[in-house]
């Protein structure tokens, strides 16, 4: 086979793709890889995606078809595309729609054109439980209480069901959009792609899906939209307490609804209304292993028309069990990213529903509705302390002790020092760690022992530009809106967590008013230890997003930095 030497990639048999990154059409070349492919390898000229069973079933129920896929991979090939990937490409593509669910009258049947599919189908004995009876050839009998388990099993075999088995209304409310505030001025519009989402959301067939886009996207204003078109009693679910009053503080500003109408329902206080709004933690609370989840009930309070999952990667085991219950209630995940530690991919699809949506980061940025952030890599050595202590202990003290490495306070003050006039924020997993670097700097800290107004003044304080710095646990990865943030010092993390990084990097996301619109986000890595081998994994999301990643030894740049402050120091005394 002819190689052509001016193609960016190399297409292998067993379904991955080589790119070569410093190739002039790479921008281009990723973003059509990203709609069917999965990045899984990121060093810094050649990157590794995989083709899975998985990826192709989103591609395929968000329309992209098998000329699509191919087309995109013949292009840009050096050696070509080998005809065994072809076919399984065809192969996996071509299964999603095979199957089918579709209820007539108040009845639901799994249907195919396919018989022999369909037949084989029939005899698995792990699928008996969820059928009924056979009707001809094309078409077997579901018991409807069973939809979301039936699909659950089939994704398993290699068939995901494309469910058209509808959905019912749900109680009526009547919701729509504010177009202009108490003053008569113009409230707000949609953007372009938060109407584009919305559509794909409820396009024909729709009711069920995942819309992806990134941190400081309006995922929030695209669901109160997509509410505002279904006009039907809403269960919102998510993260935590202070989501929970930034979703209601966003009904209430952009739509009719009034303050009676949206409910809470977190530890604090349960209150069900039309709209009602709870976390994840209350649903899954028990007050012992053996004891039911109380807080369970909530999804048949109310005839709900729509639940929306917020941050669906993190949905916990127990919400997909109630999930798979109420698959003829609309269901709309918004997440950042669809990875999830657990790996359990498959339930979001089959569950709440396929991708219909994807937004690249960098086309936002482009756009100017997010801000251009660099990320920079700085390579910290041990202090002398804890390297004796890491050589000294099991692989996972020597994870934390690398977290923690305590050189990293120099590097802190060089990055504030380095960004003087800018609102920063730092990052961490450890409490211990995050307490040593407040007291060191002077600035507060918010963790999960803070409670939520103090929370809240905070984060008004950092909003307003009073408090310039600002120390935060993981519970600000989520749903914390800080749209000034142009500095994020990441001194920790979760091992090789890719929704972490994901999460942390929308912290400084939100366009800038400073005019220039850039921000800049920092890891501390500690040099030669496992806490680097992990930080390799964390990348792999930010590179696939299109984000510039460097790398740069504190040792060679930043103490570079201090000696040369020191000269100029010196010679101004002189």
């Amino acid at each position: 086979m002819r190689m052509d030497t001016a193609k960016p990639l190399i297409v292998q048999s067993d379904l991955t793709i080589l790119a070569e990154t410093g190739h002039p059409g790479f921008e281009e070349v990723r973003g059509g890889l990203s709609r069917f492919a999965e990045l899984v390898k990121s060093p810094e000229h050649l990157h590794t995606y995989r083709i899975t069973p998985l990826s192709l079933w989103n591609a395929a129920a968000a329309g992209v078809d098998v000329e699509e896929i191919a087309g995109c991979l013949q292009a840009h090939s050096k050696f070509g595309v080998p005809p065994s990937v072809l076919s399984l490409i065809r192969k996996y593509t071509s299964r999603y729609g095979v199957l089918r669910l579709v209820q007539v009258g108040a009845e639901v049947f799994l249907v195919s054109e396919d018989t022999v599919v369909l037949k084989e189908i029939s005899a698995r004995e792990t699928l008996a439980p969820y059928l009924t009876d056979t009707r001809g050839e094309r078409a077997i009998a579901v018991a409807p209480e069973h939809r979301g388990l039936l699909k659950m099993e089939l994704i398993k075999l290699g068939y995901p069901a494309e469910d058209l088995a509808g959905y019912r209304s749900g109680e009526f409310v009547d919701l729509s959009l504010k177009s202009h505030d108490h003053a008569g001025e113009e409230a707000f519009r949609l953007r372009d792609y938060q109407r584009q989402a919305v559509a794909a959301f409820g396009q024909e067939n729709g009711g069920s899906g995942v819309l992806v886009l990134p941190c400081g996207a309006g995922k929030t204003i695209v669901g109160i939209a997509a509410m505002a078109e279904c006009r039907c009693a809403t269960l919102i679910l998510t993260s935590n307490v202070t989501s929970v009053k930034q979703w209601k503080r966003e009904l209430l500003g952009k739509t009719n609804l009034t303050d009676e109408q949206v409910g809470e329902y977190s530890g604090s206080q349960k209150e069900v209304r039309p709209v009602t709004i709870a976390t994840y933690q209350i649903l899954t609370h028990r007050a012992s292993k053996t004891d039911s989840f109380a807080h369970m009930k909530l999804f048949h309070e109310r005839d709900w028309g729509l639940i929306i999952y917020d941050e669906v990667h993190l949905l916990p085991a127990p919400v997909f069990r109630a999930t798979a219950d109420i698959q003829a209630t609309r269901r709309l995940g918004l997440t950042a990213t669809l990875v999830r530690e657990d790996g359990r991919e498959e339930d979001v699809f089959s569950l709440v529903g396929p991708k219909k949506y994807d937004m690249a980061w960098k086309q936002l940025e482009s756009m100017g509705w997010l801000a251009k952030v660099a990320c920079r890599e700085v390579r910290v050595p041990l202090s002398s302390l804890d390297r004796d202590r890491y050589s000294a202990s099991g692989a996972r003290s020597q994870f934390r002790i690398a977290g923690e490495n305590a050189a990293k306070l120099a590097v802190i003050d060089w990055l504030l020092r380095r960004h003087p006039n800018e609102q920063t924020l730092i990052i961490g997993q450890y409490l211990d760690q995050l307490e040593t670097i407040a007291a060191h700097t002077g600035a507060p800290m918010i963790s999960g022992s803070v409670d939520h107004e103090r929370r809240e003044a905070l984060y008004a304080q950092f909003k307003s530009g009073a408090l310039p710095l600002l120390i935060v646990s993981k519970v600000a990865n989520f749903a914390v809106d800080l749209p000034d943030a142009a500095i994020a010092i990441q001194v920790s993390g979760s091992f090789g967590s890719r929704q972490e990084e994901a999460q942390r990097l929308g912290r400084i996301l939100r366009p800038k008013k400073n005019g220039q619109n850039k921000a800049v986000f920092y890891s501390l890595v500690s040099t030669d230890t496992k806490e680097q081998d992990f930080a390799l994994k964390r990348q792999l999301f930010l590179v696939e997003q299109g984000y510039e990643y460097t790398i740069t030894s504190w040792e060679q740049e930043g103490q570079a930095d201090e000696v040369r402050a020191g000269r100029g120091q010196n010679a101004a005394g002189r």
